[in-house]
């Protein structure tokens, strides 16, 4: 994984009409109905697993602490999570209000999840000795789950990929790097990445979600000649028509190239655009500062701030991807277990807040300490309070426009008035303000909502 804010900045100051390059045919329209069950569910689970698991140390710790494959070899012949429990995975992730899940069917290391006719470094021949990633999408379809697939076009253990800026064995120079690939051979690469990513979305039924990461074009990197982004896209299209792909392989200028952005591990200011056009995006973040199991890892968030989140990205009409990164002996880490279940006891409640709802309409005011989203189809808004007022919250753009109000976690009725709750001079409302008279306990939710039915 990494960030992608520059790829973001790039894309909206570029200022590309994709449409003037087409991988394949499809409207506009046709695009958001492809989409519509994505951009109403809103949450869902990213897992990240594989042999790093058992380092416990970051996914990236073959390239952090520069480990060559006899070394990391360890982790391959020792690779046997005998406490996998995918549908334990997939009622967790349900439970916590989640509507679909991507794993990873290969990462940056090269290892597959599933059993690749094109590789010995796979799931099947380690001491495990079965197809991981069928079991977990028999039992995230089992549980009504979409089913989204990961899969790294880089690749730290295929003797053909290129040596570049991001693998175990990076360079300083271009003649280091020429020494180092000289026998290496990036189209035989790029035949056996093509030959995978046919496995997945061939063997496995319907996919919905395919995750390609990731491109890293300049001095001593990769882009889209390198994977051969187009051919790719092209098979992925044919293969699976209805998938959603996102937007990693260097493609922002084409027309079908990718259908939703991916800001990782920061918030948005706004709903990002392309062009000046607002587009489908999905953060993907994790609980703490890795994707892959830390065991010593410690910058954990709390509930309120995976709330807030997931809250906030729905808010400027995006989507939330959270990260769980099993342990290596295939059980979800203790703390990712608690976050999953505070975050389900609120959804619970809640869900109607998120679940077909997007950035509210200008016209509405967001008040101090608020967040708004709102579900064009049913005309309602919800108003989420991040820090509890005290007795008042005011409100402007809401005056002859609220039909009724209450609280969401227990359909109890808000009075809505005219004025201030209290005692003194000075107790009016602004000219287009509507108060809602709450009452001074906070109720025993994390994050109380208000659920407004609008004329």
């Amino acid at each position: 994984m990494k960030n992608t804010l520059l790829t973001i900045l790039c894309l909206v100051s570029l200022g590309v009409n994709a449409q003037q390059n087409k991988i394949w045919d499809e409207t506009e329209e046709e695009k958001e109905e492809r989409m519509a069950w994505w951009t109403h569910d809103r949450f869902g689970m990213f897992i990240h697993w594989g042999t790093y698991s058992l380092a416990g140390r970051h996914e990236w710790v073959k390239k952090r602490e520069r480990i060559d494959d006899e070394a990391y070899q360890q982790y391959f012949d020792h690779f046997n999570p005998d406490l996998y429990n995918p549908r334990e995975w997939a009622k967790l992730a349900k439970a916590a209000g989640m509507k679909y899940a991507v794993i990873t069917s290969k990462h940056h290391e090269g290892f597959t999840l599933f059993d690749s006719k094109y590789t010995e470094y796979k799931v099947t021949n380690t001491p495990y000795g079965k197809d991981a990633l069928k079991e977990w999408v028999e039992a995230f379809r089992a549980e009504g789950l979409k089913i989204g697939f990961y899969y790294s076009v880089i690749d730290w253990h295929h003797p053909e990929y290129t040596i570049d800026r991001v693998h175990p064995q990076s360079a300083k120079t271009q003649e280091e790097y020429d020494e180092l690939n000289k026998e290496r051979d990036m189209s035989v690469y790029r035949k056996y990445l093509k030959n995978q990513v046919t496995e997945i979305l061939t063997n496995y039924g319907k996919i919905d979600i395919i995750w390609l990461d990731y491109s890293f074009p300049g001095e001593f990197g990769k882009g889209r000649d390198d994977w051969g982004s187009i051919e790719l896209i092209k098979l992925v299209r044919k293969l699976q028509p209805e998938i959603i792909v996102n937007d990693r392989l260097d493609l922002e200028d084409y027309w079908g190239g990718w259908d939703f952005i991916t800001p990782e591990q920061h918030k948005v200011k706004e709903w990002p655009t392309v062009s000046g056009e607002k587009v489908p995006w999905e953060t993907c973040q994790t609980f703490s500062g890795s994707w892959g199991y830390y065991r010593d890892e410690m910058t954990w968030k709390d509930n309120k701030q995976l709330l807030g989140l997931l809250i906030e990205s729905v808010s400027k009409g995006g989507n939330l991807l959270l990260n769980v990164g099993p342990t290596g002996r295939g059980s979800i880490d203790y703390r990712a277990e608690n976050a999953l279940n505070g975050m389900g006891e609120w959804m619970k409640y809640n869900g109607r807040s998120i679940y077909g709802c997007t950035q509210a309409p200008e016209e509405f005011e967001v008040p101090d300490n608020c967040l708004l989203t709102y579900n064009p189809t049913t005309n309602r808004l919800y108003i989420h309070l991040l820090d509890y007022p005290l007795q008042n919250l005011t409100m402007l753009g809401m005056k002859g426009k609220i039909e009724y109000a209450q609280f969401l976690h227990d359909a109890s009725e808000i009075e809505v008035t005219g004025k201030l709750k209290g005692y003194g001079k000075r107790l009016g409302l602004e000219e287009g303000e509507v108060n809602f008279v709450l009452p001074v306990n906070k109720p025993n939710v994390e994050i109380p909502v208000i659920e407004v039915f609008l004329n």
